[in-house]
Order: structure tokens, then sequence, then C-alpha cells
């Protein structure tokens, strides 16, 4: 790991960090998107002001939201097992996906 890279001295405690500020940006840029998505709706009449506060979700849907969290935890916990240097941490498995890809 760079020494630019490891912020507190500590290669585990930066991996942490790493996966709080990935964090953060997913829940922020969520959130965003969400609220001005919803605020489109109810500005073109297709939602009323807090229905999507009731949204049940069919068994189709639910499962569709299921593999969408299990693909996004997938991505943190890729953050802390990943390897190779913090420049470029996932270089290795980059390239073993595209090599499995090729055939």
């Amino acid at each position: 790991m760079a020494d630019e890279f490891d912020y507190l001295g500590d290669r585990r405690i930066s991996k942490l960090l790493d996966l709080v500020l990935q964090l953060a940006t997913e829940v922020h840029v969520g959130r965003q998107r969400t609220r001005a998505l919803e605020q489109l709706l109810v500005r073109s009449g297709t939602l009323t002001a807090g229905e999507l506060d009731g949204f049940r979700a069919t068994a189709d849907e639910a499962a569709t939201l299921d593999r969408e969290r299990d693909a996004y935890t997938r991505r943190l916990v890729r953050i802390i097992t990943e390897s190779g240097p913090a420049e470029h941490p996932l270089r290795e498995q980059w390239e073993d996906a595209l090599a499995t890809k090729a055939g």
C-alpha cells in the first residue's frame, strides 16, 4: 500500500476507512437520486406526496430488491477483502475477471 493511501498507519484501518467512505458516497448519491425522482413524480402527478412511503413490493419485486441488496453487500465486502496496492486495488480481480470472460 502506498503511503499516500495509508491514512492512519494501519492497512486494516485504512481499508475500513475506504469502506466507510464508499458507504457514505453510496448513501448520499442514492438519497439525492431518490429524492429527485420522487419530486419529479409528484410534480408530474404520477405520485402524491408521501405515497412512496406506503410502497409494498410484490414477490417478484421483493426478489429483485433482495438480489440488488446482495450485490451491493458483495461490493462492500470486496473493499475489505480486495488485494493489491491501494492505487489500483482491484487490478488482480479485474484481470482474473477478464481472463474468465475471454474463456
